[in-house]
């Protein structure tokens, strides 16, 4: 009977007790680093002269949501797991849509809009983010790998200008959520540096250009010679 008794009292106390809840670490790309990157784009430099409509950059459902990735190529590298207690404040394509804007506002005299400003411009940016993962190579040795897509579109001829895929990895500093995102931040401000400079590029050819771009001209892009623009 004392024994039955005994076992009451642990089971009720065990009722009563609060759970631990574990808590969960969110993260951005942060307000330090869009200072610093806005900073780089000096004056001086080399600026965009036309206008940009930058569609929300999409990405394919796996990295759709708020989870931070990570492969294990040791193991299987078409496998994907995430962390459990860590995780974006948003899904990495509305986090680098937002860094991208802002950085090519900074070098932009023509100006860059949202699909929900609805003003007319010159040119369509389009992005596709393929990867943004942290991949082990070894239970202590990672790297963060970011692709993705850009798409440049002609908005009045809606003919595609120039279209070139980025892949930027770069070693992260532990083996661990911490260093996933800030291997990932330096990784995607590695890739948006090369993404504005062919930006600037881009867009320097194609306005050197004294006669209307024909419609059924090859574009410079492999491929595909006309791409459907973004619907407003």
């Amino acid at each position: 009977m004392k024994i039955f008794v005994v076992f009451a009292m642990v089971a009720l106390a065990g009722c009563v007790t609060p759970r631990m809840q574990t808590s969960t670490a969110v993260y951005d790309f942060g307000l330090q680093r869009f200072a610093t990157s806005a900073k780089a784009e000096a004056p001086g430099n080399a600026r965009l002269q036309a206008s940009l409509l930058m569609a929300e950059a999409t990405a394919p459902a796996w990295l759709d949501s708020t989870a931070i990735h990570y492969r294990l190529a040791y193991y299987d590298l078409a496998q994907t797991y995430t962390y459990a207690s860590n995780r974006w404040a948003s899904p990495p394509a509305t986090l680098l849509t937002q860094w991208i804007r802002s950085r090519i506002a900074g070098i932009s005299d023509g100006g860059v809009m949202s699909a929900a400003d609805s003003v007319q411009t010159d040119y369509i940016l389009r992005l596709e983010l393929e990867e943004f993962t942290q991949v082990f190579d070894t239970a202590d040795q990672s790297r963060a790998v970011v692709k993705l897509r850009a798409s440049l579109i002609n908005r009045d001829t809606r003919s595609l200008v120039a279209q070139r895929s980025f892949h930027i990895e770069q070693a992260a500093h532990a083996p661990n959520a911490a260093g996933a995102v800030r291997a990932l931040a330096e990784a995607s401000d590695k890739l948006i540096g090369d993404l504005l400079g062919w930006l600037v590029e881009e867009l320097r050819e194609e306005n050197n250009i004294v006669t209307p771009r024909r419609l059924d001209r090859p574009a410079k892009a492999s491929g595909v010679g006309q791409i459907e623009a973004p619907s407003l």
